[in-house]
């Protein structure tokens, strides 16, 4: 081989070494480029996701934001108005509050002035007394000079006539007082009672307990009797009440004091005539079945009555009770509406006076129940109420109102008082009750009798239907000084000796007469 040869080809293959070089180089190139452009675009798409994973993050957050925000307000709006609420309850109890005190700095002041004045007369009498004691020791001295008589004789004597002096002094000052007293008291009392009055009017319906039953037909009152009487005795014995056949046409009578007894009887009797079934058994299966209707009736008054003066909690055997008073009338007033009335009333007086009005509302609807309760029971209504009201729960307080409403009790407390006026006024409101003619001139009567019976009255008037009493007296036996003291006696003989709806006024007149003739 020559050596061309070999140059030829070393050339050759360095040339193509070269040219395999350079094709390389492109392909690695074109290689990277494409990498390249596959990383741009990776990129490219990584920042796109990113920017829409970015995109929805700020829109579920804006979203959330929203909606806390929301909750936030609705919260903050709650909260305002409670606050709101909570701002006008605090103005209204601190007005009520400002109120109180000012009617409390005011009745202060009012004892105090009294208190002062009273502490006046008190000086103003050990003055007097004072004076008496001087002047005592003078007319002493002088007397046992004069007459002969010894100092403890004549002391004696001056002391008598002082007494006599100082009593009429006494009754003076009491006089002025009392009446300074009274009218303010008599103002106070007629506000509240006035306003009582115009916030609650309550209807007046004159009910009476139905005790006859009509028949059919007079054919039935033999059936009522019986064989030998023995329907009769049987319906008298299992109902507790006398039952009065007698010539009356297709009527006959159920007779009892018991109201309640009365009226389960005239449902049985009712029951049996439908029924045209006359016998013992079924007189005895109609008359549970009455009792039963009844203790139901009963019940569904008292809670009628309960929910209308807006108490609740009351026993249900004392709800019993109050409705039993819708078959029982006092001067044909219904003591069932009575109560309630007295009820709203009391209630009405106790916002008046600040009190628990839920309290005397209570307290008003139970006073009369011991009118209901069987009459073996000792003691007035008034007494055996309450002594029941204890039995099943009642507070101390609504006992003792109860128990006190006619004075059997001394009345302790305020609530006490309320009832009591509050019973009143239901049952001497015009047209609420009426009187028989009998019993009424027997009160008149019984009235002028007892202040008749005492010394010095001349004549004696009892007028307005027995609500006032106008006495005369001797003006030569009786002075202006002992009428205040005759007065009070009179009143309190008539309250221990009558019984008497609502209140009698005593008023002493006594006349002084001059005259002169001229010739």
């Amino acid at each position: 081989m020559s050596t061309v040869t070999i140059i030829v080809g070393v050339v050759a293959l360095a040339v193509g070494l070269g040219i395999m070089l350079v094709i390389n180089k492109m392909n690695h190139s074109k290689q990277l480029t494409e990498i390249e452009f596959k990383k741009k675009k990776i990129v490219d798409k990584a920042k796109k996701d990113a920017n829409e994973i970015k995109y929805k993050a700020r829109k579920e957050a804006k979203k959330e934001a929203e909606e806390e925000r929301e909750e936030i307000d609705d919260y903050i709006k709650d909260k305002k108005e409670e606050i709101k609420k909570l701002e006008k309850d605090f103005n209204k109890k601190e007005s009520q509050l400002d109120k109180k005190l000012e009617d409390a700095d005011y009745e202060k002041q009012k004892y105090n002035e009294l208190k002062e004045s009273v502490r006046r007369q008190e000086t103003m009498i050990g003055q007097e007394m004072e004076k008496y004691k001087a002047r005592q020791l003078e007319l002493s001295t002088e007397l046992s000079r004069i007459g002969g008589m010894t100092k403890e004789e004549a002391k004696n004597l001056l002391l008598k006539e002082m007494e006599e002096d100082a009593k009429v002094d006494f009754a003076k000052v009491a006089r002025r007082l009392e009446e300074e007293a009274k009218e303010d008291a008599e103002k106070s009392a007629k506000n509240i009672i006035g306003r009582a009055i115009q916030r609650f009017s309550g209807e007046y319906v004159a009910e009476k307990a139905i005790t006859t039953v009509d028949l059919p037909s007079d054919d039935v009152k033999g059936r009522l009797i019986g064989r030998e009487g023995r329907n009769i005795r049987a319906f008298e014995q299992i109902c507790g009440v006398d039952l009065i056949i007698d010539d009356t046409p297709e009527v006959v009578v159920v007779s009892s004091f018991n109201v309640v007894r009365r009226e389960i009887a005239r449902l049985t009797l009712q029951k049996l005539i439908a029924d045209g079934r006359i016998h013992p058994a079924k007189i005895e299966e109609f008359h549970e079945k009455s009792r039963s209707e009844m203790d139901k009736v009963m019940k569904d008054l008292g809670e009628k009555a309960q929910m209308e003066i807006g108490v609740h909690g009351i026993h249900p055997e004392i709800l019993k009770l109050v409705g039993a008073l819708n078959w029982r009338t006092s001067y044909t007033q219904n003591q069932y509406q009575h109560a309630i009335e007295a009820a709203m009333l009391c209630g009405t007086m106790a916002s008046e006076l600040g009190l628990n009005v839920k309290q005397a509302r209570r307290a008003g609807l139970l006073h009369d129940i011991g009118k209901v309760i069987d009459a073996s029971a000792e003691g007035s209504h008034a007494v055996v109420g309450a002594d029941f009201a204890k039995r099943y729960g009642e507070s101390p307080d609504i006992v003792h109102a109860i128990r006190a409403h006619h004075d059997d009790e001394k009345p302790s407390s305020v609530l006490a008082h309320s009832v009591s006026a509050a019973d009143a006024l239901s049952g001497a409101r015009p047209g609420a009750r009426k009187a028989m003619m009998e019993s009424y001139v027997s009160r008149l009567t019984d009235i002028e009798e007892i202040v008749n019976s005492f010394e010095g009255v001349s004549k004696t008037y009892a007028i307005s239907g027995g609500r006032e009493v106008r006495v005369f007296v001797e003006n030569d036996r009786v002075s202006d000084e002992e009428t205040v003291m005759l007065s009070r006696d009179i009143a309190k003989k008539i309250e221990s000796e009558m019984s008497y709806p609502g209140t009698i006024k005593v008023t002493v007149v006594r006349e002084t007469k001059a005259i002169g003739v001229a010739k």
